[in-house]
């Protein structure tokens, strides 16, 4: 069974994802952040993979991934890393990435490699439907990966009801029709698109993202999907404050 999927079968309500850059602050935080959240008790972990064009994120994760850049990432070191602390994880990591980045590495080599890590989820935002129906549903099947789609208050019901057919984890729940960033509180036609969502009774479980950025916003979220992730304001936070105050940051999203 997929490990998402698993997880959230288990524990199925207020349900916290911690999403981070690979390589950023510095180029070997990938283990020790995933070790820290892990021992904070992070749900599931959303490793990012540093690209130059990240269409769907806000200027805080872009510039992550600029740093990581410059600091020598790239998929080869992002997924030796991962390898390296694959027999002593305990907690489920996704993959997020871009298609460009699959099909420059050499798509075959990116899935046995993605497994090879362990991880059985990715998020490829921008893969289109078209695209996932003819090709890469076949290919993610084969290495056994599951991919996670995301919905945003625009995303028509003839899609979420197709979307939700495919998923075998989570859907994705765009929180607004924007790019990642920590927007404080959530307005009432967030809520509205919540309810309007939650009253479809999908089969899939949901995961909101983008905007939420503290205990407040968290434990709103948790009221209308089953959990919530949490991206650039933890990633502000660790550019802060270092790998070191992870528990701390934890903590106040849970108390």
């Amino acid at each position: 069974m997929n490990s998402i999927k698993e997880l959230l079968e288990k524990k199925a309500a207020n349900v916290l994802s911690i999403y981070f850059t690979a390589g950023f602050p510095q180029l070997n935080d990938t283990v020790p952040i995933i070790q820290e959240l892990s021992k904070s008790s992070a749900d599931f972990i959303e490793v990012g993979l540093p690209y130059s064009d990240p269409l769907a994120d806000g200027t805080t994760v872009q510039n992550s991934s600029q740093q990581a850049l410059q600091n020598g990432i790239n998929l080869d070191v992002v997924f030796d890393q991962l390898i390296e602390i694959k027999e002593t994880n305990s907690t489920p990591l996704v993959l997020m990435g871009y298609l460009n980045q699959l099909i420059k590495y050499g798509e075959e080599k990116f899935c046995q490699r993605v497994v090879d890590c362990g991880i059985d989820t990715v998020i490829i935002p921008d893969l289109p439907m078209v695209e996932y129906e003819n090709h890469y549903q076949a290919l993610f099947a084969k290495y056994g990966i599951s991919n996670v789609f995301l919905i945003t208050p625009l995303t028509s019901e003839e899609r979420i009801r197709k979307i939700d057919a495919y998923s075998k984890s989570f859907i994705y729940m765009v929180a607004s029709s924007s790019i990642t960033g920590a927007k404080g509180e959530i307005s009432q036609d967030q809520i509205d698109y919540f309810e309007r969502i939650k009253s479809m009774n999908l089969q899939s479980k949901l995961i909101i993202g983008f905007g939420i950025s503290n205990h407040t916003t968290f434990s709103k979220a948790c009221k209308y999907a089953n959990g919530a992730i949490i991206g650039s304001a933890f990633i502000k936070f660790l550019e802060k404050n270092g790998v070191q105050a992870i528990p701390g940051f934890i903590k106040e999203i849970k108390q």
